[in-house]
């Protein structure tokens, strides 16, 4: 199977999935359930396992790399219907949601927020600033650092981060985006290449890619 850059950003970008998933029992659905955290027609969704925060980055590096896990922000906003997306339907996944709460301490900020947050270098912004300073326009974003405060220090904005989902993927492609940065693939490929052949592996053992 071939993906090229135009199918994957297709992939990363499009519309809202309408995918369909056979039915769970009530007690794996509640696990595996995002929390509303606001009213409206999407409001603004959480999950109970990301990080409950102080906001103090380097701290919260430091913390997951003493837990054996990688650092990740997830940026969001009210009324982002591709954040919806991620929350109720790749999440739902226990494919991905184990995968990712096993290996990844989640911070999610608000793209327009007035929270405080204290950066890796220690300057105290607000979350709109810092989502303002490492470039990120649209959500949901993903950003993932460093596995050391160390590695961050002196860099600014994007350059401190390893990689990034710059929009909405779909659970199969967004899964592989985990494990590339877990695996620290970033250190020999990019992720298209990595994509590849991942799939290509899939194809070689008769398997097909999930059908999430």
């Amino acid at each position: 199977m071939s993906i090229s850059r135009r199918t994957l950003n297709s992939i990363a970008l499009g519309g809202l999935a309408a995918t369909l998933f056979p039915p769970a029992p009530q007690a794996a659905q509640d696990k595996y359930a995002a929390i509303l955290k606001a009213d409206g027609q999407f409001g603004t969704y959480t999950q109970p396992w990301f990080l409950n925060s102080f906001l103090e980055l380097a701290d919260d590096l430091e913390n997951a790399r003493s837990a054996g896990k990688r650092f990740a922000i997830m940026w969001d906003q009210e009324g982002c219907p591709y954040c919806r997306e991620t929350h109720l339907v790749n999440f739902s996944i226990p494919a991905v949601q184990d995968y990712v709460e096993a290996n990844f301490d989640i911070v999610q900020m608000d793209i327009r927020g007035s929270r405080e947050v204290t950066n890796f270098d220690g300057e105290v912004m607000s979350e709109k600033k810092l989502a303002a300073l490492n470039l990120v326009r649209f959500t949901p974003t993903f950003q993932f650092f460093p596995e050391t405060v160390e590695e961050v220090m002196g860099k600014s904005g994007k350059e401190a981060e390893v990689a990034r989902i710059p929009g909405y993927m779909k659970p199969y492609f967004f899964l592989t985006h985990f494990q590339y940065v877990h695996e620290k693939a970033y250190t020999k490929t990019n992720f298209l290449k990595y994509l590849k052949s991942q799939v290509a592996d899939l194809t070689a053992k008769g398997q097909s890619v999930p059908n999430w």
